[in-house]
């Protein structure tokens, strides 16, 4: 398997930077790995509009959907496309604002802490092979880094406010490292 450099970045992975993070906090230790899903527009798939989004380059008035989140500066340090292709956009060493208000474990402010995985996808449409070979591979290389993460989903650590992965996400599909506690709510 391929390690990150200790820059935090995936030399076989394509890398965009994207302005919208920071340094982690304290020691910036990694403890959690988060699973999101994001289509823009919504339920469409393939297009440059998530990439522009955590780039800083979303044309806002290019969909109507967009006018709504107007000035938003999001982020995840990788997202995952239908077709399998793994983009990195955050070094994992840094903070990726991805979580949002979020606790985990009775831990504030999951971006400090977490890495941030978006799968191209909805709640409800199912997610491909290819992204589940992906999410197994990804989470096998920061394993490497990190050792065995805890895994949530956006829902999990956001509960009311979040819905993803949804219920369309398999978690039986991902084979936790060892060490890994796999999926903790």
């Amino acid at each position: 398997m391929t390690e990150l450099t200790v820059h935090g970045i995936l030399p076989d992975v394509r890398y965009i930077a994207s302005p919208h993070c920071d340094w982690r906090p304290g020691s910036g230790a990694v403890r959690l790995l988060v699973i999101h899903n994001i289509s823009l527009p919504p339920g469409e798939f393939g297009g440059s509009a998530v990439i522009d989004l955590f780039t800083g380059r979303l044309d806002w008035d290019a969909h109507p959907y967009y006018r709504a989140m107007r000035g938003l500066r999001v982020s995840a340090h990788f997202f995952l496309r239908r077709d399998g292709e793994l983009i990195q956009f955050v070094p994992t060493t840094r903070r990726a604002w991805h979580a949002g208000p979020s606790n985990w474990r009775g831990w504030e402010r999951c971006n400090d802490y977490s890495i941030g995985v978006e799968l191209e996808g909805t709640d409800t449409l199912p997610y491909t092979e290819a992204q589940y070979a992906g999410l197994n591979r990804l989470i096998g290389m920061l394993a490497e880094m990190y050792g065995g993460l805890p895994l949530a989903g956006h829902s999990d650590i956001a509960p009311g406010r979040k819905t993803d992965p949804g219920p369309a996400f398999d978690w039986d599909r991902i084979s936790a490292p060892t060490g890994a506690g796999g999926r903790q709510e």
